[in-house]
């Protein structure tokens, strides 16, 4: 037990400046605060030698450092592999039908949702949603005769049977 109390002791005496240092560093506090976890993680799963150390909180800031570095790095890497990329294309904005049916289908069940998504956007049969989703082929045709009558309810339209 001592050993868990020595790293609550070592933590309380040692967080706060650690914090602020890695916020100094990065900036940002909760990529700070998560630089700062790392490191207490690392040195609590090296607690037994870490605590015979004279200067226990110096590894802490080495460890802080690196990761900070580490975290500059990824980025600059990511930076330049997007600017080789090029731009993304910006998305259209949603149609109205787009959006009128989303929320139709979200007031289905999930099971009806997903066999209509299955059967409709992916072209699957109803065995092979029965095969993806280990039902019975009775019980997708179903969901999928159900799904649709409650789709027509809502969109107040008749929505074409498909087998």
């Amino acid at each position: 037990m001592r050993h868990v109390e020595s790293f609550d002791e070592f933590y309380q005496a040692t967080s706060r400046r650690l914090l602020q240092y890695g916020y100094a560093l990065t900036g940002d506090l909760s990529v700070a605060q998560d630089l700062v976890q790392e490191a207490y993680l690392r040195a609590w799963q090296r607690w037994s030698r870490l605590q015979e150390y004279e200067a226990a909180d110096a590894w802490l800031r080495v460890v802080v450092s690196r990761l900070a570095t580490d975290r500059w790095r990824r980025l600059r890497s990511l930076r330049n592999a997007l600017a080789r990329s090029g731009r993304a294309e910006v998305a259209p904005p949603p149609r109205d039908d787009g959006v009128v049916l989303v929320h139709a289908l979200r007031r289905l069940p999930e099971h009806q949702r997903q066999a209509i998504a299955l059967h409709y956007l992916y072209d699957m049969s109803v065995e092979q949603i029965a095969a993806e989703t280990g039902s019975p082929t009775g019980t997708v045709k179903s969901w999928l005769s159900r799904g649709r009558a409650a789709l027509a309810a809502v969109l107040g339209e008749r929505v074409p049977e498909v087998n």
